[in-house]
């Protein structure tokens, strides 16, 4: 009796040690941003957050290089952070890289702020494009909200917040010593281990007003990566290959109409627009620039049709080149279809789409030369004579013949109709030269 107490005692003991020694050592959980920021960056930020805040761990490292990215999106990860219940540390890495733009948001709304030396970060200002041109009063609004978020968010992590406002009402970019010397950041370091040594023992307060110390120093980091869908959608969600999927799928199934039955053309060409639709849901697209690519399409089908000399043509790929360009209405760069990407693929998929158009065209035109129809209009030779039933020789066959009028056998005879296995003929006439 007494062994099982002492058992038991010393198995509670032992569990106890083992969960306080777990406690001790939690990891650091490391995330790598080097993208635009999108709905998928939010997604893999927040899902990272959710695992460190059930594991219990010490702090989120978020590795950051990064031109901006989506209003929404940023926002939906400043939420993120602001409210996570392990501490995080944002630092722009490696030497070279960049937190412009959203990424300057996400900066400042860390608890801990750091750069490698080499980086820059800052131009915050909010940019639209597309549509008609924001007067002066809705362009003040952006401004206003931005910069109202901004100092929300760097008022509460006691950064300097007239700085932080001036890379959004004036655009300014800051170096990473001038970023340390501005107080928009706390530390400069040029290794990830480097920034856990200056950060050890020093105490900063949390966004809801508590405090905070971190000794991270020779703590494990464990790697937390995208999941397949994510690295899936990250990859479909670049506005070139969503361009290029859209317009491969068009063609895809535009094969598939022209060969019903194909099969293989209209599978590709639905797996690819619909993985371009669904991209493309999730950007800002402009639903005029998808107007023109369908037009771009009709142009095509013209050509073929009326052969103007390759005139709908070039209006066709010229009108793919801009509904390419402005497909995606994205504040950067990075998350618009590039102009290479659009001349690569419309140039080759109009002059290609045309190409088939008009061969398809040609072939309904031309006339039928097998099965009953192919039959009409044929010259034969009579085999018996036709009175006025009897055997014909016509198209290589021999055939059963009806004729209105009685013919001899081996007088030429055109096909009028065909009634089942009986070809209706009749004599063809006999052209006497006219002396003058």
């Amino acid at each position: 009796m007494k062994t099982s107490r002492c058992f038991a005692s010393l198995l509670r003991c032992s569990v106890f040690f083992f969960l306080l020694v777990a406690c001790c050592s939690a990891d650091v959980l490391k995330v790598v941003v080097n993208d635009a920021i999108q709905p998928v960056t939010a997604e893999y930020i927040a899902r990272a957050l959710d695992v460190a805040a059930a594991n219990h761990d010490q702090a989120v490292l978020i590795e950051m290089n990064t031109p901006g990215g989506l209003v929404d999106s940023t926002r939906e990860i400043i939420e993120k952070i602001v409210a996570s219940p392990v501490p995080v540390i944002i630092y722009v890495t490696p030497s070279g890289s960049r937190a412009a733009s959203a990424g300057f948001f996400i900066l400042e709304s860390a608890d801990v702020a750091a750069m490698a030396p080499g980086t820059n970060t800052g131009a915050a200002h909010p940019v639209i494009l597309g549509g008609p041109k924001m007067d002066d009063v809705m362009k003040q609004k952006m401004e206003n909200d931005a910069a109202a978020l901004m100092r929300s968010v760097v008022a509460k992590r006691g950064r300097n917040v007239e700085v932080a406002e001036s890379t959004v009402r004036e655009s300014k970019s800051f170096t990473d010593q001038e970023a340390l010397d501005k107080k928009l950041i706390e530390y400069v370091a040029p290794s990830e281990q480097d920034l856990f040594h200056q950060l050890s023992g020093k105490s900063f307060k949390r966004f809801d007003g508590t405090t905070v110390t971190l000794n991270l120093t020779d703590q494990p980091v464990r790697d937390y990566r995208m999941t397949l869908k994510q690295r899936i959608l990250t990859y479909i969600m670049d506005p070139n290959v969503a361009f290029i999927l859209l317009a491969i799928g068009a063609l895809a199934l535009y094969a598939e109409f022209n060969h019903p039955g194909a099969v293989i053309p209209g599978t590709v060409g639905v797996v690819f627009i619909l993985l371009a639709a669904f991209a493309l849901n999730l950007l800002p697209v402009r639903f005029a620039a998808v107007v023109m690519i369908a037009g771009a399409f009709v142009l095509f089908a013209l050509e073929a049709k009326f052969i103007t000399h390759g005139v709908l043509t070039i209006g066709g790929i010229s009108l793919l080149v801009i509904g390419g360009l402005l497909l995606v209405d994205a504040p950067i760069p990075e998350m618009r279809v590039r102009l290479v990407t659009a001349l690569a693929v419309s140039i080759p998929l109009g002059i290609i789409t045309a190409f088939l158009m008009s061969i398809a065209v040609r072939a309904r035109r031309n006339k039928i030369v097998t099965g009953e129809q192919g039959l009409v209009g044929e010259i034969g030779i009579t085999q018996s004579a036709l009175s006025p039933s009897g055997k014909i020789f016509v198209h290589g066959e021999l055939w059963d013949a009806v004729s209105s009028v009685e013919i001899p056998a081996g007088e030429r005879v055109v096909v009028r109709r065909v009634d089942g296995l009986i070809l209706r003929v009749d004599p063809v006439p006999v052209v006497r030269p006219v002396m003058a």
